[in-house]
């Protein structure tokens, strides 16, 4: 039993390492866990030096060896030794999380500087937060209409116009406005009522 087991050791050791990339892309799992030994404390030394976090390293690793077993078929043996190919993917993905965690870490304290100049409102305040509410509320209503109803409307309600007024600026028969606010005060009411 324990030559048999020396001669795999042996044999194990004499396989170099191209030989195990392309036997993994054919799917031979012995050659995978032969190559994660061979190479797993290089390549988690190499992200733990770029990351200096224990967790993310082993994360890393675990990202490597799963792009090194589904991409085993593209490599290339004559552009490097299948170490430097998976180092370089190590230094990639490390580098790749090191970025993601920056930004990370920026958004968190963007988001806690904003919390905490951001006033809270107390409970006279709440008024006008309705009152802003409603306010978007009608806005929407409003850019929803026809644009000759949402002019005339405007005109009316935000300028302050009589209809006559807007009859003579917009050139249009007093009729023709009366209608259109009639029509759009309708519409409006429509809208507001299925929202509320």
């Amino acid at each position: 039993m324990a030559v048999q087991l020396n001669s795999e050791i042996e044999s194990a050791a004499s396989v170099d390492d191209a030989e195990l990339v392309r036997r993994v892309a054919h799917g031979d799992r012995a050659a995978f866990s032969l190559l994660y030994d061979r190479l797993s404390t290089v390549l988690y030394s190499t992200a733990l030096r770029i990351l200096n976090d224990n967790k993310e390293a082993e994360d890393v690793i675990q990202e490597v060896f799963v792009q090194i077993w589904d991409k085993a078929v593209t490599y290339n043996p004559q552009l490097g030794r299948p170490f430097n190919w998976a180092v370089t993917l190590t230094r990639n993905r490390s580098i790749d999380r090191l970025r993601a965690l920056k930004r990370r870490y920026e958004f968190i304290a963007e988001a806690t500087e904003t919390a905490q100049t951001t006033p809270i409102y107390g409970p006279e305040s709440g008024p006008e937060i309705y009152q802003r509410e409603q306010a978007a509320m009608v806005r929407r209503a409003l850019d929803g209409l026809p644009l000759d109803q949402r002019q005339a409307l405007e005109m009316a309600f935000l300028g302050g116009m009589t209809q006559s007024e807007i009859s003579e600026q917009l050139g249009q028969p007093l009729g023709t406005v009366k209608a259109r606010i009639r029509r759009g005060l309708l519409k409006l009411r429509d809208v507001l009522t299925e929202w509320v």
